[in-house]
């Protein structure tokens, strides 16, 4: 016998665990084999050479053997174990969260041999050790616990520390996480630290040849090292690529032999029994993992790295909402340039494409809630360097920004005010309903009705809900300027668009006009038809004058040394002649007072002063003797306005005011002013009527703005009331966010704008479906789902999109399940818009299905009618479940009433027919003898039998492996309670013949085969007996 020395000299047990050993022993045949340079066992191999030398046959009765792999954990084997002659490379695998002993099932000995037995195991899982508060922990040691007793092990304890999950089993297949169960841990990116090189490279390192050992650690294949940067498992990768791409021996493998997948870790057939070797997982491929068969939701990602030089979004994720973002620098996969790679030289700017390295796990699209998933550029990056699409960009529009006050938090009372409020005005509204069929569902559609008199308490009411946001505290500039301004578009919208019923008398609009038409009272004389349009627009010249005042004030004081002149002329612009004609009259100035009381008066006093002007300038008049403001009064009194703003800048709003005010005849209508502004503005000769974002900030740089292609909501409204015919092209432009406010996506009350607007017939249109569906985003942001779907239900009805309002309804109560099903109000809500409980059911049945709770799904597939669905988890989850619970009556209810749509469900007879069959036949094989009629004889009681163990044969190979272990013991446990009523009855004045028949109807029965075992003993007893009578 020949000892290596070097193995003599002790070692500690953890250096021992990365080196190989060499042993030549005249026993050598009866050690384990352990090549893996990852793996160790305790005690090492050196010491179980040295002990089997020392005391022969040691290696047969090991106590507490170890095994395990550096960065996944261990395993150990209670009491004593034969290690000899065991290959525990092939034998014992650790995988991420998972271990696998005997992978192959044909060389797998029976429990109690070899390492089939009972062990300790511990596995190290990649959990997030920062940030996890007690819940969270709370909540991981659940679903271990729920993960372990599922797979048939007990849960001993779960580390957060350490991040070992210790467990006991009683014998070996797969234990562990599988990828589709690793999303319910929080678990960190990055693959254990200690990478399995021969996995990794697909090769075996060699004993012998230390520098082949060498040069094959160094030669990291480009395919792995990428995933490893990315934060995958290299070794799922490359099962990945062999599944995808099979080898050509993979090719022509028998297919009859593969076996499908099976989510749970248990499930494969056996030709000897159907519930033989039940506890065992089928599998297709050693090296195969498990596939999803649920998206996971992307609210459970976490978001990867942003630009810092992405100012234009607002990059959260959901869990996040409502919260600063920590914005931190994006990190992919680059390439060291420095070194012969396959992409340096002309190739060397070629990007890595992400979904070639995160496999069907990753996708380019749009999530819930605004969220964009790509690969490309940062929104908002002005940076035009090339970036690798290996970079996963997680960003989130900014859907909620107007709910937001000065220091980006988001308050309550915005929500309200902004979305609620509004609502529940449009909702008290006369609305019409149409009735859409759509197949054996019926939706209402429903359309705002409204007419012009009522539209002033219409404005009015939307009016005093943005005074009151108005006046919520830390609310930021930006918004009180737009918030002014649709109070601004709403008296607007009520000047331009209401009408007066003439009974005799003139009634007013509102009761505030007697403060905007101050020459008006409430019981005004009768008035004729013809003098309505003057009366428009005097109500116009006011809410001009409102609307400017302020721009007025703010040129005033903002020069240093202001004349009395060049302050008439300011307030000029403003139309207020009270404060012009006293200023002029306090300095002395009677003439200018004079006319200025007369401005904008008759023609003939501007032809007086036009004509004077021009005798002026015909007469040589020294104009530089006059004061340069003077002579701009007079050019502006005379209506040549050009002339008057020579050298001056002002608004667009101001500047329309000067040509209805001093330019145009007093009676002059409306549409004659805006039509003639918009002449003006074709010929470049009036200031563009840009946005109040532009206009009065926040937007100060406006050198990329193009203004050829967006106007004021105002300046819209008043083309819309001077359009000649009821075509209005500009309505797409007109009710979108820039024309109102600088924020892209907020529809909030443009939506109302456009509905009160159609509703008293300034408009009809069917292709606004943008407003609507960007308004339905910003509710569903904000988590407003109830609403969204009200929005969608005003949608317009088109016969080319028919099913376009249920598309919409049914996406939303999908992908928002989870929100307005956790809300009473936001239920109760929904049905009574009439949306069909059926896709409420649906909904539910399948958010229930995704997080587990398979009885709640079952309920509400039944409710929705979907009789597959339900018959199928029926079978497969719950029925078990229930019937392991003793819970008998409920199988029979649930059961039976899916019965009466047998007809519609597929494979009736081999599902929850079984369970009717059971307790049918066994209430049958229970009663007295005497009250039987069908089953009065053991030639009928066993022919019934048979029956029902033959659907339960078929039943289990035609569910296969969707069956689980749960299901496959209650049909065992089925199965053992009918042999057992049938053998009882045999064994009462029956014929051996009879007797052994019932015998052979136990033998076809899917039992265990202890019982089989007992079953087989007594046959044969009976067999013994029946032939000695013969002989006898």
């Amino acid at each position: 016998m020949e000892v290596n020395l070097a193995m003599l000299n002790p070692t500690p047990v953890h250096e021992s665990q990365y080196k190989r050993r060499k042993i030549s022993l005249n026993g050598e045949s009866s050690l384990p084999t352990l090549r893996s340079s990852d793996y160790y066992t305790i005690p090492c191999l050196s010491e179980l050479a040295i002990r089997e030398f020392s005391s022969p046959g040691y290696c047969s009765r090991v106590k507490d053997f170890v095994i395990g792999r550096s960065g996944y954990g261990c395993v150990r084997f209670i009491t004593e174990t034969d290690v000899r002659c065991l290959d525990l490379d092939t034998i014992v695998k650790f995988r991420r969260c998972e271990i696998v002993v005997y992978e192959d099932d044909s060389s797998k000995p029976l429990v109690g041999h070899g390492l089939n037995k009972p062990a300790e195991v511990t596995l190290l899982l990649q959990t997030k050790s920062l940030g996890l508060n007690e819940t969270q922990l709370e909540k991981i040691v659940e679903k271990l616990k729920c993960k372990t007793e599922s797979q048939g092990a007990h849960f001993i304890s779960f580390d957060p520390v350490n991040r070992e999950w210790k467990f006991l089993v009683q014998h070996f297949s797969r234990f562990g996480f599988g990828e589709e169960d690793e999303d319910d841990v929080p678990m960190d990116d990055v693959s254990p630290g200690a990478q399995d090189l021969e996995e990794m490279n697909g090769s075996e390192v060699s004993d012998d040849d230390d520098e082949e050992e060498t040069a094959s650690a160094n030669r990291t294949l480009l395919s792995h090292s990428l995933p490893a940067h990315l934060g995958l498992d290299p070794v799922r990768m490359k099962d990945l690529r062999m599944l995808l791409f099979p080898t050509k021996e993979d090719e022509v493998e028998d297919l009859t032999s593969r076996l499908p997948y099976d989510n749970s870790p248990f499930g494969k057939d056996s030709s000897r029994s159907p519930l033989h070797h039940s506890s065992r997982k089928a599998i297709h491929n050693s090296n195969t993992p498990s596939i999803r068969k649920t998206p996971l939701a992307l609210k459970e990602y976490n978001p990867g790295g942003f630009s810092s030089s992405s100012p234009g979004a607002i990059l959260m994720a959901q869990q996040n909402k409502g919260l600063h973002l920590t914005t931190a620098k994006s990190e992919g996969f680059e390439l060291d340039l420095t070194k012969n790679t396959p992409v340096t030289g002309s190739h060397s700017r070629n990007m890595v494409d992400a979904a070639l390295f995160m496999g069907r796990s990753f996708r380019v699209g749009w999530g819930p809630n605004g969220v964009l998933v790509h690969s490309g550029m940062p929104v908002g990056s002005d940076n035009s360097q090339v970036v690798l699409s290996s970079v996963i960009n997680l960003e989130k529009v900014a859907l909620d920004k107007v709910t937001r006050d000065e220091s980006n938090k988001v308050k309550e009372e915005l929500t309200d005010f902004c979305f609620s409020s509004p609502l529940n005005i449009h909702k008290e509204l006369s609305h019409e309903t149409k009735k859409v069929e759509l197949g054996s569902f019926n939706l209402k559609l429903q359309k705002l009705i409204c007419d012009r008199l009522t539209l002033p308490d219409i404005c009015r009411s939307y009016i005093d809900i943005i005074e009151k946001q108005l006046e919520v505290p830390s609310l930021s500039s930006t918004s009180r300027v737009l918030l002014m301004h649709q109070v601004l578009v709403w008296e607007l919208i009520k000047v331009l668009f209401s009408s007066r019923k003439m009974s005799g008398q003139l009634k007013l609009v509102e009761d505030e006009e007697e403060d905007m038409i101050q020459d008006m009272r409430e019981n005004s004389p009768e008035v004729d038809q013809e003098a309505l349009p003057l009366i428009r627009r005097a109500e116009f010249s006011y809410w001009l004058q409102e609307s400017v005042h302020h721009r007025v004030q703010e040129d005033v004081s903002s020069l240093n040394e202001l004349s009395d002149l060049e302050h008439i002329f300011l307030l000029l612009t403003g139309r207020q002649l009270d404060a012009a004609v006293e200023l002029a009259a306090s300095g002395g100035d009677v003439r200018l007072s004079c006319l200025l009381s007369q401005a904008g008066g008759s023609t003939a006093n501007r032809a007086d002063i036009d004509h004077q002007l021009d005798l002026w300038r015909k007469n040589g008049l020294d104009f530089s003797f006059m004061e340069e403001d003077r002579v701009r009064l007079l050019e502006l009194l005379a209506g040549n306005i050009r002339r008057a703003l020579h050298g001056v800048k002002i608004d667009w709003k101001r500047f329309l005011g000067l040509l209805m005010w001093y330019k145009l005849p007093p009676d002059i209508s409306l549409p004659v002013v805006f039509n003639t502004y918009q002449k003006l503005l074709n010929d470049g000769d009036a200031p563009y009527p840009v946005p109040v974002y532009i206009d009065e900030g926040p937007v100060e740089d406006v050198s990329n703005w193009a203004f050829n292609d967006r106007f004021d909501l105002a300046y819209y409204l008043m083309l819309l009331h001077a359009r000649e015919e009821n075509d209005f092209g500009a309505l797409k432009t007109m009710f979108s966010a820039s024309a109102s406010t600088n924020d892209p996506l907020d529809y909030h009350m443009i939506w109302h704008q456009r509905a009160v607007l159609e509703a008293i017939g300034t408009f009809n249109s069917n292709d606004l479906h943008v407003l609507d569906m960007a308004f339905v985003s910003q509710l569903l942001c904000l988590g407003q789902c109830h609403w969204a779907i009200y929005v969608v239900l005003h949608i317009p009805h088109r016969e080319d999109y028919p099913y376009l309002q249920a598309i919409v309804i049914r996406e939303i109560l999908f992908q928002y399940c989870e929100v307005w099903s956790t809300q009473d109000s936001q239920w109760e809500f929904i049905d009574s818009l009439g949306i069909p409980s059926a896709w409420m059911d649906e909904a539910l049945a399948i958010f229930y299905s995704y997080i587990g709770d398979l009885q709640k799904a079952l309920h509400h597939f039944l409710e929705c009618a979907n009789w597959q669905k339900a018959h199928s988890i029926f079978v497969t989850s719950v029925a078990p479940s229930l019937f392991l619970s003793a819970k008998y009556t409920e199988i029979w209810r649930l059961a039976t009433s899916m019965e009466a749509y047998k007809s519609e469900i597929e494979d009736w007879d081999l599902g929850a027919g079984i369970y009717i069959s059971f307790y049918i036949l066994k209430s049958s094989l229970q009663e007295d003898n005497n009250t039987m009629t069908e089953l009065d004889t053991l030639e009928n009681k066993n022919d019934a039998c048979a029956d029902f163990i033959g659907c339960l044969n078929k039943s289990l190979a035609v569910w296969g492996n969707k069956l689980s272990v749960e299901a496959r013991a209650v049909y065992s446990k089925m199965a053992e309670e009918i042999c057992s009523l049938l053998l009882s009855d045999s064994n009462e004045g029956s014929s051996g013949e009879d007797q052994l028949s019932c015998f052979d109807t136990v033998f076809r029965a899917p039992i265990p085969e202890d019982i089989r075992s007992s079953h087989l003993q007594d046959a044969v007893s009976l067999f013994t007996c029946h032939l000695t009578q013969m002989a006898q």
